[in-house]
């Protein structure tokens, strides 16, 4: 994804709210976030150098099955992460009332150095967020929800320096080539339907098997299988051994250009399609998008 990716977002969401008079929730919480995190982007330029990885490192680190970005290699300017995980703090506490005392905790957690370093690394490396969260009174899912949000713009500006150093067909592994993090979206692509996920942290795109469950590696045919409707426009894939789904969209089946980020959340129907079903997300959860609900 790149940063015009992001402007042409917020365009699209502009256009929908002069057009409809209002924005269903989800989608405007979406497009206040985004518009933080564009807000900062040339701050984010200067703080992040891939330059400091050589072709050499990056290639040996791909060949040994381990993801390109280390956290102690990533350049975080802590001082605009501060900022970034505050202000998205009280924006979601905004929409989501299960959490209208989140904003305090994590006023909390940013209020000193230690906290704050600890909860972003352990968010990075997948570790459980749970004793960070309970010792300042905020749920975990709101911690690792707006950890997401101040971080991603320096994981985005990341992987449009590096996503160029994977050979796409050698690495299809469950995990982004960039940063190591979870596929929450896939799409089909327009020429031979090959199926890639998306990083739900940097937003990297990488190619992966069509019969393989990206969460727990299920391979078994007859435990996988994906829902479609009428139009075929979009799937839910699942797997039946780990009880995981993953949304996606074909994209021989559009017309138009189609921005993936925002796909994540005009598709919350589907989310709760597959709860009802049984399935769960194979990502951590984050900010509950398809339960906050109707329009502003």
């Amino acid at each position: 994804m790149t940063a015009e990716t992001d402007d042409e977002t917020l365009r699209r969401l502009a256009e929908a709210k002069q057009e409809h008079g209002q924005l269903l929730r989800p989608v405007e919480l979406f497009g206040k976030l985004l518009q933080l995190q564009v807000d900062v982007r040339s701050k984010v330029k200067v703080a992040v150098s891939p330059q400091g990885l050589t072709k050499e490192a990056i290639e040996e680190r791909l060949k040994n099955r381990e993801s390109i970005l280390e956290f102690g290699g990533l350049a975080l300017d802590w001082a605009l992460v501060q900022e970034l995980i505050k202000a998205a703090a009280q924006t979601v506490a905004e929409y989501t009332s299960s959490n209208s005392e989140g904003a305090g905790g994590v006023e909390s957690i940013t209020s000193s150095t230690f906290p704050l370093h600890q909860a972003v690394e352990a968010w990075y490396q997948g570790s459980s967020l749970a004793p960070t969260a309970l010792a300042h009174s905020v749920s975990e899912g709101f911690l690792h929800s707006v950890i997401l949000v101040a971080l991603q713009p320096f994981l985005k500006a990341y992987s449009q320096e590096l996503i160029g150093s994977v050979n796409q067909k050698q690495w299809r592994r469950r995990f982004c080539p960039v940063c190591g993090g979870q596929a929450d979206f896939a799409f089909l692509d327009k020429e031979s339907g090959a199926r890639w996920l998306l990083c739900s942290r940097c937003d990297s795109q990488w190619l992966f098997q069509r019969l393989e469950c990206p969460y727990c590696g299920n391979t078994e045919q007859k435990t996988l299988a994906y829902f479609t409707d009428g139009t075929e426009l979009y799937r839910l894939y699942v797997c039946e051994e780990c009880k995981s789904y993953i949304k996606a969209i074909d994209l021989r089946k559009t017309e138009s250009d189609v921005l993936l980020p925002l796909e994540r959340i005009v598709t919350s129907d589907l989310d709760r399609q597959a709860r009802e079903k049984g399935y769960m997300s194979g990502v951590t959860p984050t900010i509950p998008f398809e339960e906050i609900g109707g329009s502003c």
